[in-house]
């Protein structure tokens, strides 16, 4: 009795878990983004995508947003990224305040699916890592205290 208990609830997890799969891929996320906006490097606010002059950096940091990106990201993002260069389910965070722009960032974290297909290096990490990246509900607030986080980590001051 005991096994056929586990079959079933496998089986129905499985099957719960390949229907999601299918219906999160496919339906839009609520951020009204012209994916060919995106794609041609000039985005424009539509929703909540993030432009380049939208972001203001700080200098030097602030430490009530690090903190706070620091709690985010425990929550929500250190079960795939690890803080190092080391790729656990996606790429690790090191450096990644160096190598892409404020509003790239912002948009991956909160745009993740119209990134994913449109951006060509987004295309290249899931490449990469073969796994999407889940949209997490990430406010465009809450975006750049995790930026501001990476930038910490990454070094800055």
């Amino acid at each position: 009795m005991k096994r056929r208990t586990i079959v079933t609830a496998l089986i129905f997890s499985l099957t719960t878990g390949l229907i999601a799969c299918s219906e999160s891929g496919s339906k839009p996320t609520g951020n009204n983004v012209d994916i060919q906006e995106l794609a041609s490097n000039q985005p424009e606010v539509h929703g909540n995508a993030v432009k380049p002059g939208d972001v203001q950096i700080t200098t030097p940091l602030n430490a009530e947003w690090v903190a706070s990106g620091k709690s985010i990201y425990e929550l929500k993002c250190q079960s795939c990224h690890k803080l190092t260069d080391e790729k656990l389910v996606g790429p690790g965070w090191a450096g990644v305040s160096k190598r892409r722009e404020p509003h790239w960032v912002l948009n991956m974290i909160t745009n993740v699916d119209v990134m994913l297909e449109s951006d060509p290096e987004a295309q290249k990490l899931l490449e990469l890592c073969l796994v999407r990246m889940p949209n997490q509900n990430v406010s465009v607030e809450d975006a750049r205290k995790i930026l501001e986080f990476m930038r910490s980590n990454d070094g800055e001051k």
